[in-house]
């Protein structure tokens, strides 16, 4: 695992998310407020860019509803919540914030890839 600095928590408004590329994987970081999320940044549906989503608070989980067409993902496992059903997933990364500055934790294969 390797743990990459990417932005100030502060360059990341409560309840946005911001694209960043790391290696060849681009990702979608979130300030949900008490903490800082990853995930991969493209819905399984098409393909929209979900740092461009609306964050929320669905049923105790917190979800980004995907700009193209309103899927929803948690942000927390990559699950699709709505539409039900769905098998589809998007990759997760651990984040965190160190001395201000968001970290997220990636593989060095998906790097380097």
């Amino acid at each position: 695992m390797r743990r990459i600095k990417v932005t100030p928590a502060d360059n990341i408004p409560l309840r946005e998310g911001r694209r960043v590329k790391l290696g060849n994987v681009e990702v979608a970081i979130f300030n949900l407020g008490e903490r800082f999320v990853a995930i991969e940044n493209r819905c399984p549906h098409s393909g929209g860019p979900l740092s461009d989503g609306i964050v929320s608070n669905v049923d105790g989980s917190a979800t980004v509803t995907c700009p193209l067409h309103n899927w929803r993902i948690c942000v927390d496992t990559g699950a699709v919540a709505k539409p039900t059903g769905e098998p589809a997933c998007v990759r997760t990364f651990a984040a965190s914030v160190e001395d201000g500055i968001v970290v997220v934790e990636m593989d060095e294969e998906r790097i380097a890839a």
